[in-house]
């Protein structure tokens, strides 16, 4: 159910609301923010010159865009890789009993994390 004024009022789930606004910078109440999520879809100078000269690479140079395209997943491959790596050692640190130093497995793990996010990173 969701309140509407006084009254409680059933809804489908899987029901979407989009507004649209002209406005640059709109100021929503915090409350509405954490509910909701906002695309800011304004196209600034620096974007849309990233953009013309992505274009411009991918026909004057086709190979370069491959390798860019190749290079662009590799490195959000790593970044879920790396965020999944810290969950899996926060989850581990948090189910730890005692000290953590005495769980050889747990010390392990976090050489190993370490080692990964350090190659990673390079």
């Amino acid at each position: 159910y969701i309140k509407i004024g006084d009254k409680e009022c059933e809804f489908n789930k899987n029901f979407r609301l989009i507004l649209h606004t002209k406005l640059a910078n709109p100021h929503y109440k915090p409350e509405l923010q954490a509910q909701t999520t906002l695309l800011n879809f304004t196209v600034t100078e620096d974007g849309l010159e990233d953009q013309l000269l992505a274009e411009v690479v991918s026909i004057e140079r086709p190979d370069l865009e491959r390798l860019k395209l190749v290079l662009t997943k590799h490195q959000n491959d790593f970044k879920i890789e790396l965020t999944q790596l810290e969950n899996d050692l926060l989850l581990r640190l948090s189910a730890a009993e005692g000290s953590f130093l005495d769980d050889t497995d747990l010390v392990e793990r976090l050489e190993t994390t370490k080692a990964t996010a350090a190659e990673i990173e390079h």
